[in-house]
């Protein structure tokens, strides 16, 4: 069950419909202050072992001595002027990525700083348990028209690619990405980069303002062939350090990244975002009363997907608010949430650039006890369809104690398909929409469900509520060719700025479907 519906439940379900964003996601912090950097425990040297212990023992450390913010101002001019388009033209110099020279299935390429990219990242690799840094030799990469500088390997790198052999496919093609904040993106066969992941998110859309984590190393181990790449990764920032291992997994339909992390505080935290993804939403079927714009959609993000600690799966679609959007579904030992890509095909979008129906969609599981906390999801408005203003993260209830630590683990599917789990029995949205209706300022809202199900033996049951105004109109369509079946409402607010909306179908007692909820707003 869920109690996040309805103005009674405010406690728990919080709408801030006014106001913005401290700090815009996916934006960089400014440190207030900082330490001498001669204090601050090193990192592993060439030649040293790199164990299980190294990462954790390394943050748990630098932890106990006060925050040390990276150099941002020495990149070289000729990098730091260049527009993103131009910096994503260097590219690795013929056979010069790492591991090209192996059958590894597998080529790892620095990303250098420059652009917007201006934090330094310590790049290594471990093979055969040993630590070796990875290398900058400006022969090693080429561009369009830019005489590369030269640099030292402490300060040259912003990230790496990952590029991989998808089962039998010829040639190595996209599959993970990590650069900027403490961000990485994975893709599985044949897709665009689209939803991108935060390791570790502090005070998202709080008063206070948001707090970034920065990757300040990343290691790489050697892969075997046909084996997952791990990469251990340091993060860094004023109130906590943390370590994280994450093994990569490329695959045709999902890829997967096993997380295992740890934080821990230098100064009390009371608002920590683990397992948090962002993505982008302009318009769709939802809000298109506000678009001037010939493509049917514009979005890397469809909906966030939740498969509570009750066993209750929700689908809350998202949408390009006029204010800044909270919402916070309170739960317990939470099964899985993500945010999901479900339009894949060319007609959903009718966009010959962008082809938002490649993008990935990504589902969490726990891996552990997640406890009392709650899946949280920011809506922030947008005017340009590459700014990633939709944030979904799980927010523990309990908080970290200065001095404290956190470990928990998780697994996440990168995926081209529908990949949070329902039985059978259960109903899937497949598509929501909403318009004008009768007169004044109604509402007309489409919610089609789709599952072989719907179309068996016995009557289903329509559960549909609102928070406040009145449900006017309510039909329902049967599509047996399609195995769906549409709900059509009308939706009168009366006064109200905002509704909060809540349908689900049933046999009787037992669940048919998905729980639809949205929240409409003037």
């Amino acid at each position: 069950m869920t109690t996040d519906v309805g103005p009674s439940a405010a406690p728990t379900r919080r709408a801030m419909l006014a106001g913005a964003l401290g700090a815009a996601a996916g934006s960089l912090p400014t440190a207030s202050w900082a330490a001498d950097p001669e204090k601050l425990p090193s990192l592993p040297g060439p030649g040293e072992a790199f164990e299980a212990n190294t990462l954790t023992d390394l943050a748990r450390a630098r932890a106990k001595v006060p925050y040390v913010a990276p150099k941002t101002n020495d990149v070289p001019a000729a990098l730091k002027a260049l527009s993103r388009e131009v910096y994503e033209t260097i590219r690795p110099a013929e056979g010069r990525a790492i591991w090209a020279n192996r059958d590894a299935g597998y080529v790892l390429e620095p990303l250098l700083r420059g652009a917007i990219f201006e934090t330094p990242v310590s790049l290594f690799l471990i093979e055969d348990g040993l630590v070796q840094p990875v290398p900058y030799d400006r022969a090693a990469f080429v561009s369009l028209g830019i005489e590369l500088p030269d640099l030292t390997a402490e300060t040259a790198f912003s990230g790496f690619r990952l590029r991989a052999r998808f089962g039998d496919a010829d040639g190595l093609t996209n599959f993970a990405l990590f650069q900027g904040g403490s961000f990485f993106r994975l893709v599985a066969q044949g897709q665009d980069f689209g939803i991108n992941a935060r390791a570790l998110a502090l005070r998202p859309a709080d008063s206070r303002g948001e707090e970034f984590p920065l990757f300040r190393a990343l290691f790489v181990e050697v892969p075997a062939p046909g084996q997952p790449v791990v990469v251990h990764a340091l993060a860094d920032s004023e109130s906590a350090t943390a370590a994280f291992r994450l093994t990569l997994t490329p695959g045709p339909e999902a890829s997967t990244a096993a997380i295992d992390g740890t934080v821990f505080a230098r100064a009390e935290i009371d608002h920590i975002g683990l397992g948090g993804m962002q993505g982008s939403y302009l318009f769709g079927p939802l809000d298109r009363n506000r678009v001037d714009d010939l493509r049917a959609a514009a979005f890397s993000v469809e909906g966030l997907a939740i498969r509570n600690g009750y066993g209750e799966p929700i689908w809350r679609p998202v949408h390009n608010p006029q204010a800044l959007q909270v919402s916070a579904f309170v739960d317990r030992g939470p099964k899985g949430f993500g945010l999901m890509q479900r339009a894949r095909a060319y007609a959903d979008f009718e966009d010959d650039r962008r082809h938002w129906e490649q993008r990935p969609s990504l589902w969490l599981e726990p891996q552990d006890d997640w406890s009392e906390g709650a899946v949280t999801l920011l809506e922030i408005p947008s005017d340009s369809e590459l700014n990633e203003n939709v944030f979904a993260y799980w927010r523990p209830k309990a908080k970290l104690a200065k001095g404290g630590e956190m470990r928990f683990l998780y697994r996440q599917h990168w995926s081209k398909g529908w990949p949070d789990p329902l039985p059978p029995e259960v109903a899937r949205v497949c598509g929501s929409r909403c318009g004008h209706g009768s007169g004044g300022n109604r509402r007309l809202f489409a919610v089609d469900f789709e599952g072989e199900a719907l179309f068996q033996p016995g009557d289903i049951d329509v559960d549909l509520g609102a928070s406040a105004g009145t449900i006017t109109r309510q039909d329902r369509f049967r599509y047996p060719e399609r195995k769906t079946l549409r709900i059509l409402f009308e939706l009168d607010p009366g006064g109200e700025r905002a509704v909060e909306l809540r349908l689900a179908l049933r046999r009787g007692q037992a669940r048919a479907s998905e729980t639809w909820l949205f929240r409409w707003t003037a």
